[in-house]
């Protein structure tokens, strides 16, 4: 039986390039193959079918962005398997059959054409919010922090995303931050509606350190520091990111991580931290 690839998506931007990296060096960590995908955005099929020649020069572009991300990864990791695949069709359908087929799927924050409207509309949004399994937005420039960052919610499930996070932790040699981050109104502290602040942040550091009770006994190895910010979510998890080698967010949520994936805190976190970010699904 073969094993799963790890798949990214590229379109020969410097973004999807780092992204392109960032993919070949976990698949190397993970001992699995690499699937490299470029997509040729053709939601018109008359326009391609009068326009001559506009297919063949579509694929011919594509081959070379692909024979190009190729030849990067062998530089980077010779040993590596690699395989490419050129597709086409309307690019988040094509790269949520894709994220389908993966074990991950990983794209640049940033690049030309299609994968641009592809991480800021809504419609790409989606990919990582309903994919089947992890998707890694690449963000930031490389780093050496040794430090997994992981986003808890207090009041949903949180396996996937934990899970992710401490098998990440545990190949990178890396500790692992659990934040939980959550903001009180001002006006209804000032009328004192809220009672003892400390009391509030001592029970949620008690529901904290429950939840990552069995995570410590499963990764022994890894060192965990648990955090519990009064901020809002966004800008504690942005914030963070600052030291971290990889943010790891759930789709959706209502504490840290409230609302579906296109409220602000999800989208605030792919759009604002400082490293790559790997966003949970609930069946991830």
């Amino acid at each position: 039986m073969s094993l799963p690839a790890i798949t990214v998506g590229t379109d020969g931007s410097p973004s999807a390039a780092r992204a392109v990296g960032w993919a070949a060096d976990e698949a190397a960590r993970r001992r699995l193959p690499l699937r490299i995908v470029h997509v040729i955005d053709a939601p018109d099929d008359l326009l391609m079918a009068t326009a001559p020649g506009m297919r063949e020069s579509a694929a011919g572009a594509g081959e070379a962005t692909l024979s190009e991300a190729d030849k990067l990864v062998r530089d980077r990791h010779p040993d590596l398997a690699v395989t490419t695949r050129l597709e086409s069709g309307p690019i988040p359908q094509v790269l949520r059959e894709q994220a389908g087929e993966a074990f991950m799927l990983v794209l640049g924050h940033r690049g030309l054409g299609g994968f641009t409207s592809l991480l800021l509309g809504s419609t790409g949004l989606r990919v990582a919010g309903f994919a089947p399994g992890p998707v890694v937005i690449v963000r930031g420039e490389p780093s050496g922090h040794g430090e997994v960052l992981a986003g808890v919610d207090l009041f949903t499930d949180n396996e996937e995303t934990l899970a992710f996070a401490f098998d990440e932790a545990s190949l990178r040699g890396a500790r692992l931050r659990a934040l939980y981050a959550f903001q009180l109104a001002e006006t209804l502290i000032a009328a004192g509606d809220y009672g003892d602040l400390g009391e509030i942040e001592d029970d949620r550091r008690a529901r904290l350190e429950e939840i990552l009770t069995r995570w410590r006994e499963r990764y022994p190895g890894v060192q965990v520091i648990a955090e519990i910010v009064r901020e809002h979510p966004v800008l504690a998890l942005v914030q963070a990111s600052h030291q971290a080698d990889l943010l790891v967010v759930g789709a959706r949520g209502h504490g840290v991580l409230q609302g579906a994936f296109l409220g602000s805190v999800s989208h605030g976190a792919i759009h604002h931290a400082h490293c790559p970010v790997a966003v949970l699904g609930p069946r991830s």
